[in-house]
This record gives C-alpha cells, sequence and structure tokens, in this order.
C-alpha cells in the first residue's frame, strides 16, 4: 500500500543542500527518526515542524503537501 506523503521534509532538505544528519544534529534527535520522517513513515510534531521550518528559513506551510486539490 502506498503512502500519502504529508511532510515535504525530504525535498526541502534536497532543495537546500542539506542532509538528514544536519537536521538530527540540529534537533538533536536519532537520524532514523529524521528517515522517517522524510519517507512520511512517521509525522514530526506541529512543533517540531515549525522548529524546522525555522532552520531551514522556509514557511511552515513549505513543509507540507496540500491536501486541497485544482478542479
Amino acid at each position: 500500500m502506498k503512502r500519502n506523503a504529508i511532510n515535504r521534509l525530504k525535498a526541502v532538505l534536497a532543495e537546500q543542500g542539506k542532509t538528514n544528519k544536519w537536521l538530527a544534529e540540529k534537533l538533536c534527535k536519532n537520524e532514523t527518526t529524521i528517515s522517517r520522517w522524510c519517507t512520511n513513515e512517521i509525522q514530526p510534531s506541529m512543533e517540531n515542524l515549525i522548529t524546522i521550518a525555522s532552520l531551514l528559513e522556509v514557511d511552515v506551510r513549505e513543509l507540507i503537501n496540500s491536501t486541497k486539490t485544482t478542479k
């Protein structure tokens, strides 16, 4: 079964040339946790998303895929 990609963390990290390891160090989290966020296996909390957005200097909305469909 295919997982819905809820967050865009992997894409935004790649766009900025940042690694999972870099983010793990900044957040004092395990690299496995960051990897699971990037593959949408689990989702970071809103608090973590806000912190990540600040670290990457992006709007938090850039880290989340839109649920709105276009007609």
